[in-house]
């Protein structure tokens, strides 16, 4: 699955995330990686791992978690077009990411705020709600 790489081509971890346009930064790669959000192979990792291709890297970017796998390794970072080129998402996550970004945007539509401010029957109502049930 991992083919050895030549000389030229050892990049460290937190640099090929960097080239690859995932982190906007070296050090917020690095910062990361150090925090477990990126894992090499399912294991968690230094910033200064070396990169193989075809290693799987699990991602965690806000709410979302990404699976990629490494295509091809640069140190330089490039167009967003030729960075892409690098990696690819596993079809397993994308799926996954998609349910969870459906299930997010129902949850906040069923969290919708009331059409007016409660009036001062409707607070009292609540209160005497609350001091009934012990709330």
């Amino acid at each position: 699955m991992a083919a050895s790489t030549p000389d030229n081509q050892r990049v460290r971890l937190d640099k090929w995330l960097w080239a690859v346009r995932l982190y906007k930064t070296r050090s917020l790669a690095k910062e990361a990686v150090e925090g477990g959000k990126v894992r090499y192979n399912s294991q968690r990792c230094k910033p200064g791992r070396l990169v193989e291709l075809g290693a799987t890297l699990t991602l965690r970017l806000g709410w979302q978690e990404q699976i990629i796998v490494v295509d091809d390794i640069s140190e330089r970072r490039r167009g967003a077009p030729e960075a892409q080129m690098l990696y690819h998402e596993t079809e397993d996550s994308v799926k996954k990411r998609e349910d969870l970004a459906r299930q997010r945007k129902t949850m906040q539509a069923s969290q919708l705020t009331p059409a007016r401010r409660p009036s001062k029957k409707d607070r009292r109502d609540l209160q005497r709600f609350r001091d009934q049930n012990g709330i």
